[in-house]
């Protein structure tokens, strides 16, 4: 398969290329995480569809977010190296699981070169988050945090992103792990840009 099933940008984001990409998925991770990650798919595509964002990405990045997301921390590290991707050292030694994201974008796009430079933007920040976050990096981001069922209300896009922002962060906090050193920057940005910080669904469920 391989690069020929992604001749075009066009077949990229065609049925052929996203059964081929689901069949192979499901040899690369587990039962449940592949549930899961049907699971994003189909959130994807209902939040793409409520923003205004193209349905067909927004179901690919989201069939391809955990492309990864098997391998273990050395293996994750090995993979960095062999991609050649430059990453924060502290990550690469204490959070490499994190950095899932970033190697499926290079290897994905390295393997298929016609997926788009935003599909893979949002494959690389779908863990972490960043400040100048795309429609498309949003509704993967919230997408992953939503599947099946949550739901954070009918609100902006932006909203709902820095809402499950605000909800990873407490809950990595709650269970006394480090947060990755860019989660603070992006949480100030957005809490600046906006006066106060969006309450998250896990505070309003406390009251």
């Amino acid at each position: 398969m391989g690069k020929e099933s992604g001749g075009d940008s066009a077949e990229v984001l065609g049925e052929a290329f996203f059964k081929e990409r689901k069949a192979e998925l499901e040899q690369r991770v587990s039962k449940k995480r592949f549930t899961h990650v049907m699971g994003v798919v189909e959130e994807a595509e209902i939040l793409a569809r409520a923003y205004g964002v193209d349905v067909r990405e927004a179901r690919l990045a989201g069939l391809l977010h955990d492309w990864d997301k098997a391998y273990d921390d050395e293996e994750i590290r090995e993979r960095v190296r062999e991609l050649g991707l430059q990453v924060n050292p502290w990550i690469l030694e204490h959070q490499p699981r994190l950095l899932h994201g970033p190697t499926a974008a290079a290897a994905l796009g390295r393997e298929y070169p016609t997926i788009s430079a935003g599909i893979l933007q949002a494959i690389e920040r779908h863990t972490t988050g960043e400040i100048d976050m795309t429609p498309l990096d949003m509704v993967l981001y919230c997408a992953d945090a939503l599947e099946p069922n949550r739901r954070f209300g009918r609100v902006t896009l932006e909203e709902l992103y820095v809402a499950v922002l605000g909800y990873w962060t407490i809950l990595i906090i709650e269970q006394g792990k480090t947060l990755h050193p860019r989660t603070v920057d992006i949480w100030n940005a957005y809490a600046v840009k906006n006066e106060k910080p969006y309450i998250n669904a896990k505070r309003k469920e406390r009251k």
